[in-house]
């Protein structure tokens, strides 16, 4: 990855391109610590640490590098637009304009969907912003109250959001990799000091064990070596096509494979499975402190994300979660069909149903092992912060998945651009 690096850097084009990513990231981070108006920021941080950092909300923290927390223009991060780009993918799959404009309507059909998804992300940051808002009204974090002060509030974050993913489309347009996952990339990144600095504090305050803080340290980088095994992890169905003769030339007669990815749904399942699982903590939040012994106990021990129950019922959201993803993203009768027409077969099977319950067969065999490895790596952290008495790793899983996978597909873009302009030299 260096040697790619460093080849990419003496590219001057490829060089510009790192730059203007890295200045992106760097307006980003410098808006991460511009404070929205009216909000007593100390107040909020205090509040949060002490009663929100279980929650859903605790997740939203997580994506925007602790900005969530001290109520900054961009506190509400690039989570309107994941959001919006999820439901309106799953929209053009229930709405049949919506698929035909997805599918059939070519490059104008994905400049209308993008325009919707815009549109879509302002829509969705306008109703985050006003939550927001009415959260810090309600536990009393404002220095100010009026309609004005709503207004201006609820606008920024907006504002905020929307600029985001605005420089997110800048970088994949001028930069490197893809802009929204660069952004989510630089706000876990920007958590690793203060993850660093609470594992030595545990540690020189006697709270960690010393041997302890090298098995976290080994299990995390084992952890990371195995996320890139699977993240490269695939499946690949024989593919054989026959011969047939057009004019004077022969075509078909040669085999390929169809690849089906071990973890084809990404992060996304963990990442909805995490919300749902942590929606009764954050209604909990909101509501006042429980007095008596079985409200205190179901806080403690049910709905938080460090209790037992809770593990479980996220990792089978996880798996649930994962074949629904599957279903979205493969149609094991489409594929056979295509197969069909295009003269395909795979060897031992006949074309049409018999080699779409193959597939079919195969996938849900594959998004097994990839659910099982999501909820694994989700619920360790869990696991290891209940033992060395750390709760902040509740989201690591999360976060090493997804700064793993960005890290990957960058260097996978920089290797492709490097190959590209080799083949360019050898042409001239």
């Amino acid at each position: 990855m260096f040697a790619t690096l460093r080849n990419a850097w003496q590219v001057p084009e490829l060089r510009k391109k790192l730059l203007f990513t890295l200045f992106i990231l760097l307006v980003y981070r410098l808006g991460n610590a511009v404070p929205v108006p009216y909000v007593n920021v100390t107040e909020l941080a205090n509040y949060f640490n002490s009663q929100l950092s279980d929650t859903v909300l605790g997740l939203y923290n997580a994506m925007s590098g602790s900005a969530f927390s001290r109520a900054t223009v961009f506190a509400l991060s690039i989570q309107p637009y994941i959001n919006a780009s999820i439901i309106i993918q799953l929209l053009c799959i229930a709405i049949p304009a919506l698929e035909r404009l997805s599918k059939d309507g070519g490059e104008e059909g994905k400049k209308k969907i993008a325009s919707i998804t815009r549109y879509s992300t302002v829509g969705l940051g306008l109703l985050m912003g006003f939550a927001y808002f009415v959260m810090l009204r309600n536990y009393n974090l404002l220095t100010d109250n009026g309609f004005m002060v709503a207004v201006v509030i609820i606008l920024t974050f907006t504002a905020g959001s929307a600029f985001l993913m605005w420089l997110g489309e800048q970088i994949n347009e001028f930069g490197i990799g893809n802009g929204i996952s660069m952004i989510l990339f630089a706000s876990i990144i920007s958590r690793v000091p203060s993850m660093v600095n609470d594992l030595f504090t545990n540690l020189v305050n006697g709270g960690l064990k010393w041997y302890a803080a090298i098995g976290l340290v080994v299990g995390m980088l084992a952890l990371i070596l195995f996320i890139v095994f699977i993240n490269d992890a695939e499946r690949r169905i024989p593919i054989t096509y026959a011969k047939r003769v057009v004019g004077r030339k022969q075509y078909g007669g040669q085999s390929t494979y169809l690849p089906i990815k071990v973890n084809m749904s990404g992060v996304l399942p963990i990442i909805f499975a995490q919300s749902i699982a942590s929606l009764p903590a954050t209604i909990a939040a909101f509501l006042a402190e429980p007095t008596t012994k079985f409200w205190i106990f179901v806080k403690n021990n049910v709905i938080s994300n460090t209790s037992t129950i809770y593990a479980v019922v996220y990792f089978m959201l996880i798996i649930g979660f994962s074949y629904f993803y599957s279903t979205i993203q493969y149609n094991p009768i489409e594929i056979s069909n295509n197969l069909k027409k295009n003269g395909g077969f795979i060897p031992g099977f006949r074309p049409g149903r018999p080699t779409g319950e193959f597939i079919a067969k195969v996938i849900n065999r594959i998004v097994l092992f990839g659910a099982l490895y999501l909820g694994v790596v989700a619920i360790l952290p869990i696991i290891l912060g209940n033992v060395v008495g750390i709760n902040s790793l509740a989201i690591g899983g999360t976060s090493v998945i997804i700064v793993v996978g960005v890290a990957l597909e960058t260097y996978r873009a920089l290797e492709a651009q490097l190959l590209m302009r080799h083949y360019k030299g050898f042409l001239e």
